[in-house]
């Protein structure tokens, strides 16, 4: 089974990389061919176009940061595929782009895994990343080996749309869910609580979560660096309304997130670190929310 991979960005350079690694015949490209580099020292080798790529692989892997990306690459890609072979979307995208899609490669023999991952950036990275999966059975079966080496829990959701729907649930949590660590840290910081037995405070309590076991170790060391930007998170925070408002379920605390979110992109810039929303309640009461012995990335040891 060859396979082919575009987009090699923060999160994608990870996956396929983990793949290669994991013994498979991977093709690889992106705009930018340094961003292979990852890649290409784990086994895999450059391919000079997306029509090339497609015409080289038995299934064609996309990990984009926009619906456009996407629809752009498939314009590209669809006419090279051949009949019988899988296109795997493993961007978070609009589910009903992703069906658009999906529709046009079906009349042409070929099919579709919607492949969403969540867990973060040093997830994938360390191959521990979850992948929810949207799809026929049959064709899961077929890449589930290749999957597996990408990621580490591998989780079958039912169709396309189920898939998209449930990564844009964790995004959406997780976002909420930074927003509210700030505000406890800054609460215990006006409380004079040492920041740093404040997060193991916090940590070891009822009221802990991924986000704040994670994100926060990045806003106390003042890096914010989590490897996902503002424009992915109104991108994704806007997704989430999108499948509120078809779906007839009012979400009270995403729309306060999303507007959160946008208030942040407009001040910080869409590039800055998602993470940094939680310096638009440092700037608006004066207090940074610094301790020592956070690491910059997750991953490396606090000191």
């Amino acid at each position: 089974m060859r396979y082919g991979f575009v987009g090699l960005g923060n999160l994608g350079k990870h996956l396929a990389a983990n793949l290669s690694r994991g013994g498979f015949d991977v093709g690889v490209h992106d705009l930018s061919r340094g961003a292979a580099d990852a890649a290409l020292a784990a086994g895999a080798r450059w391919v000079e176009s997306i029509p090339l790529l497609a015409a080289s692989c038995d299934c064609l892997i996309t990990c984009l940061p926009s619906p456009a990306a996407s629809a752009a690459v498939l314009n590209d890609a669809l006419p090279a595929l051949r009949r019988g072979s899988t296109w795997i979307e493993m961007s978070t995208n609009d589910f009903s782009e992703i069906e658009a899609i999906a529709a046009r490669a079906l009349a042409l023999g070929i099919d579709t895994l919607a492949c969403p991952v969540t867990g973060g950036v040093h997830r994938a990275e360390t191959g521990e990343i979850t992948v929810l999966v949207g799809g026929a059975q049959q064709v899961f079966a077929l890449h589930e080996a290749a999957l597996r080496a990408m990621g580490g829990r591998v989780i079958h959701l039912g169709g396309i749309e189920q898939a998209a729907v449930t990564k844009v649930v964790t995004n959406m949590l997780a976002f909420i869910h930074l927003i509210a660590a700030g505000e406890a840290l800054m609460l215990c910081a006006k409380g004079g609580v040492d920041l740093r037995a404040a997060y193991d405070a916090i940590a070891a309590s009822s009221g802990t979560s991924f986000v704040h076991e994670t994100e926060s170790q990045l806003i106390l060391n003042g890096s914010y660096d989590i490897g996902f930007t503002m424009d992915l998170a109104c991108k994704d925070a806007g997704f989430a309304l999108e499948f509120g408002r078809r779906l007839g379920v009012p979400l009270r605390l995403a729309g306060v997130m999303e507007q959160t979110f946008i208030e942040g992109r407009a001040k910080y810039g869409g590039s800055a670190w998602s993470s940094m929303i939680v310096k638009l309640l440092e700037d608006s009461v004066g207090t940074a929310l610094r301790a020592p012995g956070f690491p910059s990335r997750l991953g490396t040891d606090r000191s």
